[in-house]
């Protein structure tokens, strides 16, 4: 079987943000070169809700500057050693914050990072209600659940057939047109990195439904046109694409379907003889 799926990204959102109390970024960075304490990673975390992808607004983020008196922006730029908009080169390019499953990790090596979300007023110790710093004891329990999920997922790349990995493989965008052990291993990068969602694509209809479609588009029993999903050898529509969508994934919905579900039986049946 032969597969190369290209997969679509999750859109950021943006806001404008208020006037709140500031964390001095010169200072807190400061405070990180002292002590065994400060090589450790910050945990920053979701208060409510979030999702599997975050991203914390950007635009027009504004803090308090005692010292100074006065407002100023802030922004997250990598490659910039302060905060502040002002300080910043002409150059500076700024990057997405992006919290995943509702967490942001963030090493001591990035402490401009961990300054612009200490400063940021969406913080809950700036009287903020989106996200806050992770205390030690919650941490410890995230990393070792996330540690015994990574695990589980493992796990089940060891025990499961291939056969019963390739539905997963292939809702992936991973090639299945290679050595099991390339298949394996690059399901094991996937395990490691969003393990929970992982673990629940094996339970997951929409994945072996995607993967039969899939898999029926390469088989020539179905094809995949951009006004809709029709049958190779009759040329019979099956279901319409509405304009901007792509149709494999609105066959998959419809297979999903009572009405779907006979042509998806259809699907699995001559998948088998071809197999």
């Amino acid at each position: 079987m032969e597969q190369n799926v290209q997969r679509g990204r999750r859109p950021r959102t943006e806001s404008t943000e208020i006037v709140a109390p500031e964390v001095e970024a010169k200072s807190f960075v400061a405070r990180q070169k002292k002590g065994d304490d400060s090589k450790k990673t910050y945990i920053y975390t979701i208060e409510k809700g979030g999702g599997i992808y975050f991203s914390l607004p950007q635009n027009a983020v504004t803090v308090y500057d005692e010292s100074k008196n006065t407002v100023r922006s802030i922004r997250y730029c990598p490659n910039e050693p302060s905060i502040f908009v002002d300080e910043q080169s002409p150059n500076a390019v700024r990057e997405h914050v992006v919290f995943r499953n509702g967490l942001l990790a963030v090493p001591y090596t990035q402490p401009n990072l961990v300054a612009y979300l200490n400063a940021h007023p969406s913080n809950v110790a700036n009287g903020g209600i989106l996200f806050r710093l992770m205390d030690d004891q919650k941490k410890a329990e995230i990393e070792v659940d996330v540690e015994f999920k990574i695990h589980e997922a493992v796990g089940l790349i060891r025990e499961k057939s291939i056969s019963e990995l390739l539905p997963v493989a292939i809702y992936l965008g991973i090639n299945i047109n290679q050595e099991n052990m390339g298949i394996k291993r690059e399901l094991l990068l996937e395990a490691k990195n969003s393990p929970t969602d992982f673990i629940k694509m094996f339970d997951n209809p929409a994945v072996k439904t995607r993967s039969a479609v899939m898999q029926a588009c390469d088989f020539q029993i179905l094809d995949n046109r951009s006004d809709g999903m029709y049958w190779f050898d009759s040329a019979r529509l099956i279901v319409s694409t509405p304009a901007g969508m792509d149709s494999v994934d609105v066959m998959t919905r419809f297979c999903l379907t009572e009405k779907g579900s006979p042509v998806y039986e259809q699907i699995l049946e001559r998948l088998e003889a071809v197999a």
